[in-house]
């Protein structure tokens, strides 16, 4: 079952860190219309989470692409969770005031609290502060009641940094950090946009990282297998992606085959979602959050 879902509905970013896995290989989004179908046929199948992401989401129509699957899923399809990860930098005042009662979780991308770090992984965009628009997200977030999450990739230039004041101040209700991924013909190998090889941190400095923020208490820890076997990804086309082999296999779309024949191929594990902790409150209603 298709519980939760990301669906990648575009490649285009416009940032470029350094160890993306998910690059602009293709421009290519699905017409509106399109979109909601294959939304439809998965909530029809049995999800109940959905998640978008990209590239970076707001890029496509000033964010009035992702606005209106949001509110379409939120409204017509009454899915218990909409989110989005996002790096931020486009998001403005007045997409919360049109959109965000529809959306449950806004996740923003951020690898570090010092810009030079920042600027070092292509996280940025020389003059706008990375992390000041962070606190200015936080803010709308609970002028809007929209949970507030913070994704980090800890990697090479960040992996010493003791985050633990500003993760506190920041006060997410969940701080997923991911060990930086490899997968090929994305960021490794001949055919592939970025080379993060560079960028790449052994299971020994991952723990060492985690030990270092182990109390913070909303911090979620994603390891290279986990984060390999226990997500459903759906590209640009509805394709699911299999990462099992350390490369994005897709299946065919299921706007052409349906949902349960693309599922096949997606090499998704369900054990291995439930085990790392893919189901949790993810419900605005059902948060008891201090706005």
């Amino acid at each position: 079952t298709p519980t939760s879902v990301n669906y990648h509905f575009t490649r285009q970013c416009n940032y470029k860190c350094g160890f993306c896995f998910h690059t602009a290989k293709t421009s290519f989004v699905l017409p509106l219309e399109e979109a909601k179908r294959g939304l439809a046929m998965l909530k029809e199948a049995g999800m109940e989470k959905i998640n978008f992401s990209g590239g970076e989401p707001f890029l496509q129509d000033r964010g009035e692409f992702v606005g209106k699957l949001v509110q379409f899923c939120k409204q017509e399809l009454k899915l218990p969770s909409v989110s989005i990860v996002s790096n931020g930098s486009l998001i403005r005042e007045r997409w919360f005031k049109k959109y965000g009662e529809y959306l449950d979780i806004l996740a923003i991308s951020c690898d570090s609290f010092n810009e030079d770090v920042n600027v070092l992984i292509g996280r940025g965009q020389g003059k706008k502060n990375h992390v000041e628009n962070l606190h200015k997200l936080r803010q709308w977030c609970r002028e809007y009641a929209v949970a507030f999450k913070i994704n980090s990739v800890i990697n090479r230039f960040n992996v010493e940094e003791d985050m633990n004041e500003q993760i506190k101040a920041l006060n997410p209700v969940r701080w997923k950090v991911f060990q930086c991924l490899l997968i090929e013909g994305e960021n490794s190998g001949e055919d592939a946009l970025r080379e993060a090889e560079k960028f790449v941190i052994s299971d020994e400095d991952f723990e060492r990282f985690l030990d270092r923020h182990k109390d913070v208490s909303c911090l979620v820890p994603e390891s290279n297998q986990k984060m390999r076997d226990s997500y459903l990804i759906l590209d640009e086309y509805m394709r699911f992606l299999n990462c099992r082999n350390g490369r994005k296999e897709p299946s065919k779309s299921i706007l052409d085959v349906g949902v349960e024949a693309a599922i096949k191929f997606s090499g998704f594990d369900e054990k291995m979602f439930l085990k790392r902790g893919g189901k949790y409150m993810w419900s605005k209603v059902d948060m008891k959050l201090d706005w």
